[in-house]
C-alpha cells in the first residue's frame, strides 16, 4: 500500500520553470512504476510521464518532450517532475501515481493503483 502526496505547485510565468515532488509513504516503493498526470480546467484528465522502478526507463508525452523530466530517489521515497519552458496550456492541476507493476511503462490511468491528491500549475502570460 502506498499513500502520496504532491507539492510544489504554483503561479509561474510562461517560459519559467517549476519543479514538483511526490512524497511516498509504503515500505515497497522502490519497486513501483511512478506516473504524472494532470488534468486541466474542464478537460480528461491525461498522462504527463512516468519512469520505471529502478528509473531505466521514461516515458513522456508528446505535449512535453523536451521539457519535463521525471526522475525518483528511491531512498527517499519521492519522485520528481522537473518543469521548463512553461506554456499556458501547461495549466492544470498536476497528480502524481503509483502502479505496481514498476518494471512496465504504461500511459494509462489504470495501470497506477495509488493517486495523489494533486497540486495546482498555474502558468500565465
Amino acid at each position: 500500500q502506498v499513500q502520496l502526496v504532491e507539492s510544489g505547485g504554483g503561479l509561474v510565468q510562461a517560459g519559467g520553470s517549476l519543479s514538483l515532488s511526490c512524497a511516498a509513504s509504503g515500505r515497497t516503493f522502490s519497486s513501483y512504476l511512478m506516473g504524472w498526470f494532470r488534468q486541466a480546467p474542464g478537460k480528461e484528465r491525461e498522462f504527463v510521464a512516468s519512469i520505471t522502478w529502478n528509473a531505466d526507463g521514461t516515458d513522456y508525452a508528446d505535449s512535453v518532450k523536451g521539457r519535463f523530466t521525471i526522475s525518483r530517489d528511491n531512498a527517499k521515497n519521492t519522485a520528481i517532475l522537473q518543469m521548463r519552458s512553461l506554456k499556458l496550456e501547461d495549466t492544470a492541476v498536476y497528480y502524481c501515481a503509483a502502479g505496481r507493476y514498476g518494471g512496465r511503462l504504461n500511459r494509462s490511468g489504470s495501470a497506477y493503483g495509488y493517486w495523489g491528491q494533486g497540486t495546482q500549475v498555474t502558468v500565465s502570460s
